[in-house]
Protein backbone atom coordinates (compact mmCIF):
# COMPACT_ATOMS: atom_id res chain seq x y z
CA UNK A 1 0.00 0.00 0.00
CA UNK A 2 1.45 3.33 -1.12
CA UNK A 3 -0.28 6.50 0.03
CA UNK A 4 0.01 10.18 -0.84
CA UNK A 5 -1.28 12.85 1.55
CA UNK A 6 -2.45 16.21 0.21
CA UNK A 7 -3.42 17.37 3.69
CA UNK A 8 -1.20 18.12 6.73
CA UNK A 9 -3.75 16.63 9.12
CA UNK A 10 -3.82 13.39 7.15
CA UNK A 11 -0.03 13.19 7.21
CA UNK A 12 -0.13 13.57 10.99
CA UNK A 13 -2.78 10.89 11.30
CA UNK A 14 -0.71 8.43 9.29
CA UNK A 15 2.33 9.17 11.43
CA UNK A 16 0.42 8.84 14.70
CA UNK A 17 -0.91 5.47 13.55
CA UNK A 18 2.65 4.22 13.14
CA UNK A 19 2.19 3.85 9.38
CA UNK A 20 4.42 6.66 8.15
CA UNK A 21 6.37 4.22 5.97
CA UNK A 22 3.26 3.89 3.79
CA UNK A 23 3.56 7.52 2.67
CA UNK A 24 5.41 8.10 -0.60
CA UNK A 25 4.46 11.76 -1.12
CA UNK A 26 2.97 14.73 0.74
CA UNK A 27 1.72 18.26 0.12
CA UNK A 28 3.98 21.30 0.29
CA UNK A 29 2.38 22.19 3.67
CA UNK A 30 2.98 18.87 5.41
CA UNK A 31 5.56 19.52 8.13
CA UNK A 32 4.75 17.02 10.87
CA UNK A 33 5.95 14.49 11.84
CA UNK A 34 9.49 15.66 10.98
CA UNK A 35 9.96 12.83 8.49
CA UNK A 36 7.52 14.58 6.15
CA UNK A 37 10.34 16.97 5.20
CA UNK A 38 12.12 14.13 3.39
CA UNK A 39 9.21 12.97 1.24
CA UNK A 40 8.48 14.18 -2.31
CA UNK A 41 6.21 17.23 -2.46
CA UNK A 42 3.31 16.78 -4.85
CA UNK A 43 1.64 20.20 -4.54
CA UNK A 44 2.68 23.83 -4.48
CA UNK A 45 0.94 27.17 -3.89
CA UNK A 46 1.64 30.40 -5.80
CA UNK A 47 0.53 32.68 -2.94
CA UNK A 48 3.40 33.35 -0.46
CA UNK A 49 1.10 33.59 2.55
CA UNK A 50 3.95 33.74 5.06
CA UNK A 51 5.31 36.92 3.48
CA UNK A 52 2.09 38.91 3.01
CA UNK A 53 -0.17 40.80 5.42
CA UNK A 54 -3.34 38.91 6.33
CA UNK A 55 -5.58 41.30 4.38
CA UNK A 56 -3.51 40.79 1.22
CA UNK A 57 -3.57 37.00 1.67
CA UNK A 58 -7.35 37.14 1.92
CA UNK A 59 -7.61 39.31 -1.20
CA UNK A 60 -5.37 37.05 -3.29
CA UNK A 61 -7.11 33.90 -2.07
CA UNK A 62 -10.48 35.31 -3.13
CA UNK A 63 -9.17 36.30 -6.55
CA UNK A 64 -7.50 32.98 -7.22
CA UNK A 65 -10.51 30.92 -6.15
CA UNK A 66 -12.73 33.06 -8.39
CA UNK A 67 -10.48 32.78 -11.45
CA UNK A 68 -8.92 29.32 -11.10
CA UNK A 69 -11.06 27.43 -8.60
CA UNK A 70 -8.12 26.22 -6.53
CA UNK A 71 -5.18 27.68 -4.60
CA UNK A 72 -2.88 24.76 -5.27
CA UNK A 73 -1.17 23.02 -8.16
CA UNK A 74 -0.72 19.27 -8.40
CA UNK A 75 2.63 17.97 -9.58
CA UNK A 76 0.98 15.51 -11.91
CA UNK A 77 4.22 14.09 -13.31
CA UNK A 78 5.51 13.28 -9.85
CA UNK A 79 2.19 11.76 -8.80
CA UNK A 80 2.20 9.53 -11.86
CA UNK A 81 5.71 8.37 -11.02
CA UNK A 82 4.76 7.63 -7.40
CA UNK A 83 1.73 5.57 -8.51
CA UNK A 84 -0.10 5.69 -5.17
CA UNK A 85 -2.80 3.22 -4.16
CA UNK A 86 -4.43 5.82 -1.88
CA UNK A 87 -4.69 9.61 -1.96
CA UNK A 88 -5.72 11.36 1.24
CA UNK A 89 -7.34 14.76 0.77
CA UNK A 90 -10.39 16.82 1.75
CA UNK A 91 -13.35 18.69 0.28
CA UNK A 92 -14.20 20.66 3.42
CA UNK A 93 -12.36 23.89 2.63
CA UNK A 94 -11.09 25.32 -0.65
CA UNK A 95 -8.29 27.11 1.20
CA UNK A 96 -6.86 24.02 2.92
CA UNK A 97 -5.94 21.62 0.11
CA UNK A 98 -6.03 21.02 -3.62
CA UNK A 99 -9.50 21.10 -5.17
CA UNK A 100 -11.16 17.76 -4.44
CA UNK A 101 -12.83 17.48 -7.84
CA UNK A 102 -9.53 18.06 -9.63
CA UNK A 103 -7.83 15.42 -7.51
CA UNK A 104 -10.52 12.87 -8.29
CA UNK A 105 -10.40 13.64 -12.01
CA UNK A 106 -6.64 13.30 -12.07
CA UNK A 107 -6.73 10.03 -10.13
CA UNK A 108 -8.96 8.52 -12.81
CA UNK A 109 -6.29 9.21 -15.45
CA UNK A 110 -3.71 7.01 -13.73
CA UNK A 111 -3.12 3.49 -15.10
CA UNK A 112 -4.30 1.98 -11.81
CA UNK A 113 -6.62 4.64 -10.35
CA UNK A 114 -6.02 5.02 -6.61
CA UNK A 115 -8.70 5.35 -4.00
CA UNK A 116 -9.30 9.00 -3.09
CA UNK A 117 -10.32 9.36 0.55
CA UNK A 118 -11.74 12.74 1.54
CA UNK A 119 -11.50 13.69 5.22
CA UNK A 120 -14.15 16.32 5.97
CA UNK A 121 -14.79 16.58 9.70
CA UNK A 122 -16.93 19.28 11.30
CA UNK A 123 -16.93 17.94 14.85
CA UNK A 124 -14.51 16.38 17.29
CA UNK A 125 -16.20 13.01 16.91
CA UNK A 126 -15.81 13.21 13.14
CA UNK A 127 -12.08 13.92 13.56
CA UNK A 128 -11.79 10.76 15.62
CA UNK A 129 -13.78 8.93 12.95
CA UNK A 130 -11.33 10.12 10.28
CA UNK A 131 -8.49 8.50 12.20
CA UNK A 132 -10.35 5.21 12.11
CA UNK A 133 -11.06 5.68 8.37
CA UNK A 134 -7.41 6.28 7.54
CA UNK A 135 -6.27 3.24 9.51
CA UNK A 136 -8.79 1.10 7.64
CA UNK A 137 -7.88 2.52 4.24
CA UNK A 138 -4.23 1.69 4.88
CA UNK A 139 -5.16 -1.88 5.79
CA UNK A 140 -4.51 -1.68 9.54
CA UNK A 141 -7.84 -0.86 11.24
CA UNK A 142 -6.55 -2.15 14.59
CA UNK A 143 -3.94 0.64 14.69
CA UNK A 144 -6.63 3.25 15.36
CA UNK A 145 -7.89 2.05 18.71
CA UNK A 146 -4.86 2.79 20.93
CA UNK A 147 -4.59 6.29 19.45
CA UNK A 148 -8.31 6.98 19.84
CA UNK A 149 -8.33 5.64 23.39
CA UNK A 150 -5.55 8.03 24.35
CA UNK A 151 -7.22 11.02 22.71
CA UNK A 152 -10.58 10.29 24.34
CA UNK A 153 -8.90 10.00 27.73
CA UNK A 154 -7.40 13.47 27.29
CA UNK A 155 -10.78 14.91 26.32
CA UNK A 156 -12.43 13.36 29.38
CA UNK A 157 -9.66 14.67 31.63
CA UNK A 158 -10.51 18.19 30.44
CA UNK A 159 -14.22 17.61 31.00
CA UNK A 160 -13.55 16.45 34.57
CA UNK A 161 -11.33 19.43 35.27
CA UNK A 162 -13.86 21.90 33.91
CA UNK A 163 -16.49 20.42 36.21
CA UNK A 164 -14.44 21.75 39.13
CA UNK A 165 -15.02 25.35 38.03
CA UNK A 166 -18.23 27.34 38.28
CA UNK A 167 -17.20 29.98 35.71
CA UNK A 168 -17.76 29.82 31.96
CA UNK A 169 -15.80 32.70 30.42
CA UNK A 170 -17.05 34.29 27.21
CA UNK A 171 -14.47 33.35 24.60
CA UNK A 172 -13.78 34.42 21.03
CA UNK A 173 -11.70 31.96 19.01
CA UNK A 174 -10.45 34.25 16.25
CA UNK A 175 -9.50 32.41 13.04
CA UNK A 176 -8.37 35.37 10.90
CA UNK A 177 -7.69 38.99 11.77
CA UNK A 178 -8.25 40.94 8.55
CA UNK A 179 -11.04 40.47 7.74
CA UNK A 180 -12.28 39.12 11.06
CA UNK A 181 -13.31 35.47 10.95
CA UNK A 182 -14.90 33.52 13.77
CA UNK A 183 -13.99 29.86 14.06
CA UNK A 184 -16.36 27.16 12.90
CA UNK A 185 -16.47 23.38 12.54
CA UNK A 186 -14.86 21.84 15.65
CA UNK A 187 -13.52 25.13 17.09
CA UNK A 188 -16.60 26.27 19.06
CA UNK A 189 -17.10 22.71 20.29
CA UNK A 190 -13.57 22.70 21.73
CA UNK A 191 -14.30 26.00 23.49
CA UNK A 192 -17.42 24.46 25.00
CA UNK A 193 -15.66 21.30 26.20
CA UNK A 194 -12.86 23.44 27.65
CA UNK A 195 -15.38 25.31 29.77
CA UNK A 196 -16.01 28.46 27.78
CA UNK A 197 -18.86 30.07 25.87
CA UNK A 198 -17.99 30.81 22.25
CA UNK A 199 -19.54 34.22 21.57
CA UNK A 200 -19.46 34.30 17.75
CA UNK A 201 -18.49 30.95 16.23
CA UNK A 202 -21.08 28.25 15.51
CA UNK A 203 -20.50 24.56 16.22
CA UNK A 204 -20.35 22.38 13.13
CA UNK A 205 -20.77 25.30 10.72
CA UNK A 206 -18.25 26.95 8.42
CA UNK A 207 -15.90 29.57 9.77
CA UNK A 208 -17.62 32.88 9.15
CA UNK A 209 -16.65 36.48 8.52
CA UNK A 210 -18.03 38.77 11.21
CA UNK A 211 -18.06 42.57 11.51
CA UNK A 212 -15.72 44.06 14.08
CA UNK A 213 -18.72 45.69 15.75
CA UNK A 214 -20.02 42.20 16.58
CA UNK A 215 -16.80 41.46 18.47
CA UNK A 216 -17.12 44.68 20.45
CA UNK A 217 -20.76 43.93 21.25
CA UNK A 218 -19.93 40.37 22.33
CA UNK A 219 -17.37 41.68 24.86
CA UNK A 220 -15.31 38.46 25.09
CA UNK A 221 -13.50 37.84 28.37
CA UNK A 222 -10.91 35.65 26.63
CA UNK A 223 -9.65 35.97 23.06
CA UNK A 224 -7.59 33.23 21.42
CA UNK A 225 -6.04 34.38 18.16
CA UNK A 226 -5.42 31.25 16.07
CA UNK A 227 -4.98 32.37 12.47
CA UNK A 228 -5.53 29.45 10.13
CA UNK A 229 -2.19 28.06 8.95
CA UNK A 230 -0.05 30.58 10.87
CA UNK A 231 2.39 29.94 13.69
CA UNK A 232 2.08 32.08 16.82
CA UNK A 233 5.13 34.10 15.77
CA UNK A 234 3.69 34.75 12.31
CA UNK A 235 0.35 35.72 13.81
CA UNK A 236 2.06 38.31 16.04
CA UNK A 237 2.73 40.34 12.89
CA UNK A 238 -1.05 40.79 12.56
CA UNK A 239 -1.58 42.03 16.12
CA UNK A 240 -0.74 45.75 15.54
CA UNK A 241 -3.62 46.07 13.06
CA UNK A 242 -5.91 44.29 15.51
CA UNK A 243 -4.88 46.70 18.27
CA UNK A 244 -5.71 49.60 15.97
CA UNK A 245 -9.38 48.67 15.67
CA UNK A 246 -11.84 50.95 17.49
CA UNK A 247 -12.83 49.61 20.87
CA UNK A 248 -9.98 47.11 21.11
CA UNK A 249 -8.66 48.50 24.38
CA UNK A 250 -12.14 48.42 25.90
CA UNK A 251 -12.68 44.69 25.40
CA UNK A 252 -12.72 42.80 28.72
CA UNK A 253 -10.14 40.29 27.44
CA UNK A 254 -7.77 43.10 26.48
CA UNK A 255 -8.20 45.03 29.73
CA UNK A 256 -7.48 41.93 31.82
CA UNK A 257 -4.60 40.61 29.72
CA UNK A 258 -6.41 37.49 28.55
CA UNK A 259 -5.61 37.69 24.84
CA UNK A 260 -3.60 34.68 23.70
CA UNK A 261 -1.88 33.97 20.38
CA UNK A 262 -1.68 30.29 19.44
CA UNK A 263 0.06 28.22 16.79
CA UNK A 264 -2.87 27.35 14.55
CA UNK A 265 -0.55 25.81 11.99
CA UNK A 266 0.22 23.02 14.45
CA UNK A 267 -3.01 22.90 16.41
CA UNK A 268 -6.40 24.53 15.91
CA UNK A 269 -6.68 24.43 12.12
CA UNK A 270 -5.44 20.83 11.78
CA UNK A 271 -8.11 18.22 12.46
CA UNK A 272 -5.79 15.40 13.44
CA UNK A 273 -4.24 13.88 16.58
CA UNK A 274 -3.06 17.25 17.90
CA UNK A 275 -6.65 18.46 18.18
CA UNK A 276 -6.38 17.09 21.73
CA UNK A 277 -3.52 19.55 22.28
CA UNK A 278 -5.78 22.34 21.02
CA UNK A 279 -8.39 21.41 23.59
CA UNK A 280 -5.81 21.43 26.38
CA UNK A 281 -4.55 24.87 25.28
CA UNK A 282 -8.09 26.23 25.53
CA UNK A 283 -8.66 24.57 28.88
CA UNK A 284 -5.57 26.19 30.36
CA UNK A 285 -6.26 29.70 29.07
CA UNK A 286 -9.93 29.56 30.02
CA UNK A 287 -9.42 27.94 33.43
CA UNK A 288 -5.89 28.55 34.72
CA UNK A 289 -7.23 28.05 38.24
CA UNK A 290 -7.73 24.38 37.33
CA UNK A 291 -5.27 23.57 34.57
CA UNK A 292 -2.22 25.83 34.98
CA UNK A 293 0.91 23.70 34.76
CA UNK A 294 -0.94 20.47 33.99
CA UNK A 295 -0.15 20.45 30.26
CA UNK A 296 3.10 20.77 28.26
CA UNK A 297 4.16 24.20 27.00
CA UNK A 298 2.96 24.66 23.42
CA UNK A 299 4.29 28.12 22.72
CA UNK A 300 1.13 30.12 23.38
CA UNK A 301 1.89 33.85 23.60
CA UNK A 302 0.01 36.16 25.94
CA UNK A 303 -0.50 39.83 25.18
CA UNK A 304 -0.05 42.24 28.11
CA UNK A 305 -3.06 43.93 29.63
CA UNK A 306 -3.80 47.49 28.57
CA UNK A 307 -1.50 49.81 30.47
CA UNK A 308 0.95 47.07 31.47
Amino acid sequence: MKAVSLLPAATEIVGALGLFDRLVGVSHECDFPPGAAFLPRVTHAPIPAADLPGAEVDRRVGEMLATEGSLYRLDEARLRALAPDLILTQALCDVCAADYGSVREFALTLPAPPRVLSLDPSTLEEILGNIREVAGALGFPEKAEPLLTGMRARVEAVRRGVAESQSRPRCFLLEWTDPIYASGHWGPELVEIAGGVEVLGKKGEDSARVPWEAVVDAAPEVIVVACCGFTAERTMREIPALRGRPGWEDLPAVRSGRVFVADANAYFSRPGPRIADSLEILAEVLHPEVFAGRFPDRGVLRLPAVGS
